[in-house]
């Protein structure tokens, strides 16, 4: 089934129009400086934390490029830059404004009627107008707008011939060094068409500079959203398919007459190109606490900056500061087999993150709070879960609250400890990550119930007010059973707050009195995490993983052993180093530790299951089949 152009079109340049605002909102929030944005946008929205922190790296690594290919040619009498499918993008107006473009000429092209709608913007607001000068004129035939600095064009990219021309009669000098800008707008292309786009800006140009922005990833499970998310705007990613990495994209350049290529993964530019202040500023910004989305979007997006001809040459993204980084695949041990249980699939209530699941009984797991999918919505889940094994087979259910109780508060990032055969504590959690952090509850449960009928089972909440509950105002912590001279605690270690985006303090709660107990600890002090998982393990707790204070996942393992007068933390080395991951389970089993899914930025593969043997440190991961 073919689609027509000019629908295709109409669902492109609404990307573009949806990224103004996005935008606009970024800036109004203080991630990036740029007051012209307001005035191209048009609408004004507020977008999400999360948003914002995607757009903000974006323009980052647009503005990183731009501003180093200005640095590099300020010697030469002139230069120009060629932004494909700028869309309302501001660019011209924030250089111009901040003195930037003193000899550089800025062409603009896309489709014809956002150019015109752009041109007319320009020509109405005397705050952009001034910068275009007095020079300012309607164009004819594709120049729809013309400046002595700065040129909009209304061409079809995919039209190469009618390109050139167009950007002949505007004046573009092909024997000048120029910088093409492409963001978002070549996968939108046919790959045939897009690479010949590519192709023919080297052959054209011989002293020249391309930067590219788009996604990349598509066979994992966040890459077949981003498609699907884009699909259904009617704009599908055209060149994931054939260029589905960092890798690929590098050889497509330099196969197309480009003699040097770099490119990094969003995770990559944050931590290495932006310095240490300015991500602190960025992290400060709002209440923020989608870690996991975050980091895995930035790495299904890229930065990539291609060159020819160009002296000095022309090297932006090398990195400022040098982090531990994986290069290359991931060495896997081998494969786990996994099975989907075909009874529970589809089953509401399972489909949910954020959440807390604890083995109450031999056989059965309970699930409580999360995010997830509830009467057709997306929202923070108050219902309860229920998963029971009963003559071999897994059945679900939904938990009947008994009393239900407002403190519940639909809570995500909490943990469960199971005290007794009918009773279990819940610490900390939260419901914004603006608001503060939620207390403990004791889940009453019967010790006894049908294990053929999970539906037969229900929950009494009981509010709780012990001295210990400041220390468990927190979420994304850990709460661990723990043994001292015979007597049983829960250590709660790390997590956050919403004072405090990362903590590295921790409590012994008496079980019985659930009092805070002062229990000497020494040796090294881990360094502040949360994220990370814990397992009782010979009286102590194995700490592993996490997201440090940097927003960096940590591949540290701790053992917080217990001594005759307190306990010792321990490093435990492993062989080769854990990669650092977050947002993990984990599990001790015959002497090792298991640690399943969570978060990485290593971006070849999805973590699956690492195994550490626990006496001889070895290290090896392996791929969860599905």
């Amino acid at each position: 089934v073919g689609i027509s152009v000019v629908p295709l079109s109409r669902q492109v340049q609404g990307t573009g129009g949806s990224s103004a605002i996005s935008k606009c909102s970024t800036a109004a929030r203080g991630y990036i400086q740029d007051r012209f944005l307001r005035l191209l946008a048009g609408r004004r929205r507020r977008r999400a934390p999360l948003i914002h922190r995607g757009y903000y790296v974006r323009a980052r690594a647009v503005d990183h490029c731009v501003q180093d290919f200005l640095l590099k040619t300020q010697s030469h009498p002139r230069t120009q830059v060629l932004s494909l499918g700028a869309g309302f993008d501001s660019l011209y107006f924030r250089l111009k404004d901040m003195g930037l473009l003193h000899h550089t000429v800025v062409y603009e092209v896309d489709f014809p009627n956002v150019v015109c709608q752009k041109a007319t913007l320009i020509k109405r607001m005397e705050e952009l107008s001034a910068l275009v000068g007095d020079a300012m004129q309607e164009g004819l035939g594709a120049i729809t707008f013309s400046g002595e600095y700065y040129k909009l064009l209304g061409v079809d990219l995919s039209e190469l011939s009618e390109l050139g021309r167009a950007l002949q009669e505007a004046g573009l000098d092909n024997e000048i060094p120029t910088l093409f800008i492409a963001e978002v707008v070549l996968t939108y292309m046919e790959n045939s068409r897009s690479d010949a786009l590519i192709q023919w800006a080297a052959e054209r140009f011989p002293r020249a500079c391309f930067l590219l922005y788009e996604q990349v990833h598509p066979e994992d499970p966040f890459g077949r959203v981003m498609q699907q998310h884009f699909s259904q705007m009617n704009s599908a990613l055209r060149s994931l398919t054939q260029y589905p990495d960092c890798e690929a994209q590098r050889r497509r350049f330099l196969g197309r007459g480009w003699t040097e290529c770099s490119v990094m993964d969003m995770n990559e530019f944050f931590t290495c190109c932006i310095p240490e202040d300015e991500q602190r500023r960025v992290q400060a910004l709002e209440p923020f606490d989608e870690y996991e989305e975050w980091h895995l979007k930035c790495s299904h997006y890229f930065v990539l900056t291609a060159s020819k001809g160009m002296e000095p040459s022309w090297t932006p993204l090398l990195p400022s500061v040098t982090v531990p980084h994986h290069v290359g695949p991931v060495g896997m041990a081998g494969s786990v087999p996994a099975a989907v249980c075909a009874r529970l699939s589809g089953i509401p209530g399972l489909r949910r993150y954020g959440h807390c699941s604890v083995l109450i009984k031999p056989d059965v797991i309970l699930t409580t709070g999360g995010f997830g999918e509830e009467d057709g919505q997306h929202r923070r889940l108050r219902n309860f879960h229920v998963l029971s094994k009963h003559a071999g087979c897994w059945k679900a259910g939904c938990v009947t609250e008994k009393h239900p109780d407002k403190r519940w508060g639909e809570r995500l990032y909490h943990t469960v400890s199971c005290i007794s055969d009918s009773l279990a504590l819940v610490v900390g959690g939260r419901m914004s990550p603006s608001s503060a952090g939620l207390g403990m509850l004791w889940l009453k449960f019967p010790e006894t119930y049908n294990a053929s009928d999970p539906d037969d089972i229900a929950v009494e909440l009981v509010n709780l007010q012990p001295a210990a509950e400041p220390a468990t105002l927190r979420w994304r912590h850990s709460t661990t059973e723990v043994t001292f001279k015979g007597e049983q605690y829960l250590f709660v270690y790390g997590g956050r707050s919403a004072l405090e985006p990362v903590l590295g303090d921790w409590y012994f709660l008496h079980t019985r009195e659930l009092s805070n107990t002062l229990i000497a600890v020494e040796g090294p002090v881990p360094e502040s995490r949360h994220s990370h998982s814990a397992c009782s393990w010979e009286g102590g707790v194995l700490i592993a993983g996490g997201l440090g204070a940097a927003e960096q996942p940590l591949g540290s393992v701790f053992l917080l052993r217990e001594l005759e007068h307190g306990f010792r933390w321990q490093a435990v080395e492993t062989y080769p180093p854990l990669i650092p991951r977050y947002s993990h389970t984990a599990h001790v089993h015959e002497g090792k530790l298991l640690l399943v899914g969570g978060v990485w930025f290593h971006a070849s593969s999805v973590p699956g299951i690492t195994v550490i043997d626990l006496m001889t440190g070895l290290c090896l991961d392996y791929v969860i089949n599905v």
